[in-house]
């Protein structure tokens, strides 16, 4: 059962949290096998980028084409999603950002950034980035003032459960075929896939101790750039025998 808060001190608290550069979940540090930017137009970036220094990564700020093009993977951190998608329009990383993603750079969004990763948004007055085959409807569970934690259990993540905060959140629907459900809430709706080397949770593990969805998309990273490098040297090694 989740718990709801229902009083201003306990919201703000909750917005207030702020992630530890100690790993509370004993998540052994790596560097991810790349390069790993955190967008940082607005929202939640300085909590990710934290929360990946404790794990021993020193990500980059994106705010530019230039910094897009300096990083092997990007986060896409919670906020407001309309205004990131209005900013990243004007700072001229539409383009470059969804040709990346459409060329396989690893992504995750969380909340916001997950928003933006969909194909299908109902009411938000920006095309998303459309990289993921689902719809994501947005404040599935109501205002700010309705933004509850639940204890989810999350594919690919050992116990203890994640303790998931909500807030303003959607849910994914229409899922492709591609699309692997991770988590679902107890009514069965649908808050973390991952299609490929992109993630995408409805819910901000940036404002929690626990770093074990950053090391999965870390690892995520690691796994999608080794793949890269074998097809890239099989491809070489092709055109030199013929």
């Amino acid at each position: 059962m989740s718990a709801t808060l229902s009083t201003r001190q306990e919201r703000n608290a909750l917005l207030d949290r702020r992630v530890g550069t100690k790993n509370a979940r004993g998540v052994p540090a790596s560097d991810g096998g790349g390069r790993v930017g955190v967008l940082a137009l607005q929202g939640d970036f300085r909590e990710h980028r934290t929360l990946l220094r404790g794990l021993g990564v020193e990500a980059s700020l994106v705010r530019t084409p230039a910094e897009l093009d300096a990083v092997d993977a990007l986060i896409l951190p919670g906020g407001e999603s309309t205004t990131i998608a209005r900013l990243v329009r004007s700072s001229g990383l539409w383009e470059p950002l969804r040709a990346r993603l459409m060329a396989g750079m690893p992504a995750w969004g969380t909340c916001a950034g997950a928003i933006l990763l969909a194909r299908e948004v109902p009411g938000l007055d920006r095309e998303p980035l459309g990289a993921m085959t689902m719809r994501a409807e947005r404040n599935a569970f109501g205002r700010q003032i309705d933004s509850f934690e639940e204890p989810l259990a999350i594919e690919g993540i050992d116990e203890p459960p994640h303790g998931a905060v909500f807030i303003r959140a959607p849910v994914f629907e229409a899922l492709g075929a591609g699309v692997e459900v991770l988590a679902r809430l107890p009514d069965g709706r649908v808050v973390a896939v991952r299609e490929g080397a992109l993630l995408a949770t409805a819910f901000h593990p940036e404002l929690t101790d626990d770093a074990r969805l950053h090391a999965l998309f870390l690892a995520m990273v690691s796994d999608a750039l080794t793949g890269a490098a074998a097809r890239e040297g099989a491809h070489k090694s092709a055109g030199a025998s013929g």
